[in-house]
């Protein structure tokens, strides 16, 4: 953040702290309800601060205690959201254009993720060379050009001409890998590391040839699974060891240092561990802008380890940390309307932030009406699923809940310190630069709450029915 920015967030601190409140807004989503991002109150009385007794629901937020800015919120462009969204109709696809990133129409995306050849939301396996070619002399991003580039621009228009954009890879080709497959694991041979790291300047270079501009990457796509789709495996010092001696030194070569370098971008259970083996090396750290995190560790008990990002956090202050996927996994038509789909997103999200998270990414932003297309037939949940049969668009309850966030929280807001009384009310608040304080409460219960809102001096008394989420803008 530049001196202007700081005075900016300072002037509007002063502004909020002073509690001259001028207007409110509470925007409600009910899961089991119509009820979608809709304004249910417009005038909150708050009075003077009133302690909650221990039986009372309550929020309190202290906008004198300022941590992390916030970056964005958005998702990947995939091969699969690319093709599903050129089988829709031309006005379901300017809808859909409108409704991520517009912020007066839509949620204001503001961030996105982009993979380097192809992933399993792909329709086949792919690269950018000929097999083989070690020189890269065939390199060509020719095959983005009919659906993801395109599909990009249109994101990058739609979001006013600019988005942070980073790039993952699944895998190096494979004639550079162990095991001669770009699918089932593998490690990168090592003759092959100083090739690799080249492809990735390649890859920049030839995207921004096409006028998108990469903000990032990380290194490895979840370099700790082997999977049946593209998948290469890296222990935390093999990933330290290419960064420092090969992908950092070459993005400096080729004249791409100011790329912010992502590591780890997998699951929060090894996040510490790989963090502190890369970032603990002085010839590593200077390289990483941050680590990058999953959400997929709950499979182990149903427990999402939230703990190690605040531990990352509190280890490496002077490195930002930033979710780069997460999506619901075996899609079953069936569950589409299931309010523990969309309560995931916003669970994640307000633990996340208030771990030290700067930034969030979705998985894939659209799929079909099948969670696909995937190649190894990997079908998930996405926010929205357009029908390639009718050409229409559905807009799930994950799609509003991730919007009462990135709709209201804008890229250089800052976070303030929250805290709740209720296990079912979770929430967390941000400063805006334009001195707006946003609140983002959830209710994960089968019961409606209410509760009482404290923001230093001020309390007001709000409701939220049950599985329902809620932003509050205090002007």
């Amino acid at each position: 953040m530049n001196q202007t920015e700081n005075k900016e967030v300072v002037n509007s601190l002063e502004e909020a702290t002073s509690l001259k409140i001028s207007e409110t807004a509470v925007y409600t989503t009910s899961a089991s309800s119509d009820v979608k991002l809709q304004l249910t109150n417009a005038n909150i009385a708050f009075s003077d601060f009133k302690q909650p007794l221990e039986t009372e629901a309550s929020i309190f937020v202290n906008s004198t205690r300022l941590h992390q800015t916030f970056v964005g919120i958005g998702a990947a462009l995939t091969d699969a959201s690319a093709e599903t969204f050129y089988k829709l109709s031309k006005d379901q696809q300017d809808l859909f254009m409108e409704a991520y990133y517009s912020i007066d129409k839509g949620i204001g995306y503001s961030l996105a993720r982009t993979i380097i050849h192809s992933c399993d939301f792909s329709s086949a396996s792919y690269t950018y060379i000929e097999e083989g070619d070690t020189k890269l002399k065939t390199f060509s991003i020719e095959h983005d050009k009919q659906f993801r580039i395109p599909f990009t621009k249109l994101a990058i228009a739609a979001a006013g001409g600019e988005l942070t954009m980073f790039a993952s890879p699944w895998s190096p080709p494979a004639f550079m890998k162990t095991n001669n497959n770009m699918l089932q694991g593998g490690k990168l041979k090592p003759e092959f590391y100083q090739p690799w790291a080249n492809y990735y300047a390649k890859f920049i270079k030839a995207y921004e040839k096409e006028g998108i501009p990469i903000w990032g990457l990380s290194i490895q796509n979840e370099p700790m699974a082997k999977q049946i789709w593209e998948s290469c495996i890296y222990t935390a010092e093999e990933e330290r060891d290419f960064l420092k001696n090969y992908l950092g030194p070459t993005l400096e070569k080729e004249g791409l240092g100011d790329k912010n370098i992502i590591v780890w971008d997998h699951n929060r259970d090894l996040l510490f561990e790989r963090a502190n083996v890369i970032l603990s090396d002085p010839e590593a750290n200077k390289y990483v802008w941050g680590t990058g995190f999953h959400w997929y560790e709950d499979w182990k008990d149903g427990s999402p380890m939230y703990k190690n990002v605040a531990a990352v956090d509190d280890a490496y202050p002077d490195k930002k940390l930033i979710f780069t996927e997460g999506c619901n996994e075996k899609y079953e038509l069936s569950r589409i309307k299931d309010p523990k789909l969309a309560e995931r997103y916003g669970k994640a999200m307000i633990h996340d932030f208030n771990n030290g998270t700067v930034a969030w990414t979705d998985w894939n932003i659209l799929l079909d009406q099948t969670g696909g297309p995937n190649h190894v037939g990997n079908l998930c949940f996405a926010p929205v699923h357009g029908n390639t049969q009718t050409g229409e668009l559905t807009f799930t309850n994950s799609y509003y809940y991730i919007g009462h966030f990135s709709k209201f929280i804008r890229p250089g807001a800052k976070r303030l310190s929250t805290g709740t009384t209720a296990n079912h009310l979770s929430a967390t608040s941000f400063l805006n630069k334009d001195g707006s304080i946003v609140v983002v409460a959830l209710n994960d219960s089968d019961n409606e709450i209410n509760y009482m809102l404290s923001l230093n001096t001020k309390t007001t008394n709000l409701n939220m029915p049950a599985h329902s989420i809620q932003t509050i803008v205090i002007n």
